[in-house]
């Protein structure tokens, strides 16, 4: 008997539960260290996401380099017109306002974890199996990998972490539901090259995370759109070939 599919994500509400539970012990877990062994997690955490990022940066596949530098190029320029900064931060100030949260490091934390939990190829290929299959072996070990790391997070950057359970709905989620459409668009050249982007992406979070300097992040977000029809257009410039 095959595993039966549902109209639901219900991996990616597992994700967010996982997410959830971690989030709420490590903002418990935030109150009770002291400032220098935040200071010393906020490091660590600085250095795991350096190397996860270089991690997926080097995803490039192989032919794809100009795209990957045009698609951080065109993306920043479109972020900079847009003004995705200032959007997001006053969202999450208004956030902040409505739920009462004093918090600075909100709008910093929600993106943060998002693009982390959000953006690899354990999201594209779990999602697309699950809405396919009904499979959700490789969302399960994502969860479980996303709910610890939550913890170290949300101990760093207080309760925007939880908060991104939300984008995490709309995104994963949402691949899910579009299994069938996303299928044959997903094709592992397209899920490298976005995870490729998205290491660019977690490095400068890395940067900023260890005060190395200060990338604009938020206004880099729309690579990880632009990438997807520059690999389209590649893809069938070479097929025709």
């Amino acid at each position: 008997m095959g595993i039966s599919t549902s109209k639901w994500p219900i991996g990616t509400l597992i994700n967010m539960g996982t997410v959830a539970i971690g989030s709420l012990i490590g903002l418990y877990l935030q109150g009770i260290f002291p400032e220098n062994i935040q200071r010393i997690i906020f490091q660590a955490i600085g250095l795991a996401t350096l190397i996860l990022g270089i991690m997926m940066g080097l995803k490039v596949p192989e032919g794809y380099l100009l795209n990957f530098i045009f698609s951080l190029i065109l993306g920043a320029i479109l972020g900079e017109l847009i003004g995705i900064q200032s959007f997001l931060q006053n969202l999450g100030d208004s956030i902040k306002v409505a739920l009462n949260i004093g918090e600075g490091t909100f709008t910093q934390g929600l993106i943060t974890a998002f693009l982390l939990f959000c953006i690899g190829s354990m999201t594209f290929v779990g999602a697309i199996e699950e809405g396919l299959k009904g499979k959700r072996d490789l969302l399960m070990v994502k969860s479980t990998l996303d709910g610890i790391s939550s913890i170290a997070f949300a101990a760093t950057y207080g309760i925007g972490v939880l908060f991104s359970i939300v984008p995490m709905l709309i995104f994963q989620g949402g691949i899910t539901l579009m299994a069938r459409q996303l299928q044959r668009f997903f094709t592992p050249t397209m899920i490298a090259q976005l995870s490729s982007v998205g290491g660019a992406l977690i490095i400068g979070i890395a940067i900023n995370i260890l005060e190395l300097g200060q990338i604009n992040v938020e206004n880099l977000l729309p690579a990880l759109i632009v990438t997807i029809p520059l690999t389209w257009v590649q893809q069938r410039v070479q097929a025709t070939r």
